[in-house]
């Protein structure tokens, strides 16, 4: 009931606050949405945080305070993300005031999830941008490309079949996941790329049902085999082809000598076409070169994934007291700190490089990024995610050409890591017999805990 006039309800006030006495586990603050009404306050969780070292405490402002030595497009977002966060629920405040109605902070933060759910319920891939945008911000980059892939071709399926720019999260029905599913079967995805691709449509239904933007009596996902009427993630199969390969097919990729194999026939009435096929060789030379060290390297250095590869920088390359070179990094994934003694097929591949490469110790080790071109989290996910594809594809025309039958991918060059040493008797301790995600941050434990002696012999095994 409206107040009468002799009294006014007064406004909640909306604060960002920074919560240093909270640390979540990679060393970051979180930040919190602070709503105060007759001197008692609510507080709301955003999801967003930042490390203390990027934060300077004499302001009291939160814009002022986010230090511009923080990557100039990451400070933006977090910006921008906490000027949405305040400017929501300060809205649901003026609003409660202007209808003076008597209100505590509580029904503040109610009203402004109230406004929330009416806006994002319409909007499936305005949904998944909101996820993706908030994975960025927390650097959780590999997921946020899983996110933004799914967008992408949601896009697409939606044009294509219900001509429209977006749907409503209520309209993700079995119907629809039965014609998504002739959708990707006409693009020639396969059953592996089926599963990832719905798994990754069924966490955003649960993220939004979670968040009382979608209704659960609307779920389509089969949450069991007596769902027969709900549609199945797990009739995809799924089940892994073989993935490593022998030894002596690795030596097959180290005998290797990439040529380009046009010719001038290949461009027949074009000017110029000996000059043209002389171009063309040269690229896939060169493509089919990188090719192959990225996968020799990963398969020598404990089955580094090509993300971890690409960022290495020289300074990552050491000598140690006994004059072995070392490689040293962080998995970006894990957080896990690697230590490596290069065997020498490692050292000589990387020298090959030196020349071309180094500038300063700053200097990327493999011609994949630039310090001077990719600067940002976005261009480095961008231009990684690009020759990623395409040394993958190389890496098929190179294992056709040495008559290896198993299609090759950097992440064979991990189970064969790992295949190898196992048949040379290491012990599982050192190695993890599987190389899946979550038993990277095992194996990563394993390798930690290990004397470096025992790690460096293990190594020598795959030569």
């Amino acid at each position: 009931m409206a107040r009468t006039t002799e009294f006014k309800e007064g406004k909640a006030t909306v604060k960002i606050i920074y919560r240093t006495h909270k640390v979540l586990q990679d060393g970051s603050h979180p930040f919190w949405l602070r709503i105060t009404k007759d001197r008692k306050s609510k507080f709301v969780a955003t999801g967003l945080s930042l490390h203390p070292k990027y934060w300077n405490s004499k302001y009291t402002g939160y814009k002022e305070a986010i230090r511009r030595s923080y990557t100039e497009e990451l400070r933006n977002d977090l910006i921008t993300e906490l000027e949405n966060w305040e400017k929501k629920y300060s809205q649901a405040a003026s609003t409660l005031s202007m209808a003076d109605e008597q209100h505590d902070a509580k029904a503040v933060a109610n009203k402004a999830v109230e406004s929330r759910k009416q806006i994002r319920s319409i909007s499936l891939l305005a949904y998944i941008d909101e996820i993706t945008s908030t994975m960025v911000i927390a650097r959780q980059n590999g997921n946020s490309t899983i996110y933004r892939d799914l967008r992408n071709q949601l896009t697409d399926f939606i044009d294509g079949v219900y001509k429209k720019e977006d749907l409503a999260i209520s309209e993700v029905t079995v119907r629809l996941c039965n014609q998504l599913e002739a959708f990707f079967r006409q693009r020639g995805n396969s059953d592996t790329t089926l599963s990832n691709r719905f798994r990754t449509l069924r966490a955003v239904i649960n993220k939004a049902i979670a968040e009382g933007v979608a209704k659960p009596e609307h779920y389509p996902f089969a949450r069991s085999a007596a769902d027969k009427h709900k549609f199945s993630i797990g009739k995809f199969d799924t089940s892994t082809q073989k993935r490593a390969i022998s030894r002596d097919d690795i030596r097959k990729i180290e005998n290797f000598t990439p040529i380009g194999l046009y010719s001038a026939d290949d461009f027949k009435g074009k000017r110029n076409a000996i000059a043209i096929a002389k171009i063309k060789n040269l690229a896939e030379t060169e493509r089919l070169s990188l090719s192959k060290h990225v996968f020799l390297f990963s398969f020598y250095c404990g089955g580094i994934n090509f993300v971890d590869l690409s960022k290495l920088r020289w300074h990552n390359i050491s000598t140690d007291a006994e004059g072995y070179t070392r490689l040293i990094y962080i998995r970006q994934k894990t957080g896990g700190k690697f230590t490596i003694r290069l065997i020498q097929s490692a050292v000589a591949l990387i020298n090959d490089y030196r020349q071309s490469t180094y500038v300063s110790p700053d200097s990327y080790v493999f011609p994949i990024l630039s310090i001077g071109q990719h600067k940002t989290e976005t261009q480095i996910n961008n231009r990684l995610h690009k020759v990623l594809g395409q040394v993958n594809k190389d890496l098929k025309v190179l294992g056709k050409r040495v008559g290896i039958e198993t299609p090759l991918t950097t992440y064979v060059a991990r189970h064969s890591f790992a295949t190898t040493l196992r048949q040379k008797g290491t012990s599982t301790a050192v190695i993890s017999q599987a190389m899946g995600h979550k038993t990277e941050a095992v194996t990563a434990i394993y390798l930690d805990s290990f004397a470096s002696e025992a790690i460096d012999s293990a190594y020598e095994a795959l030569l």
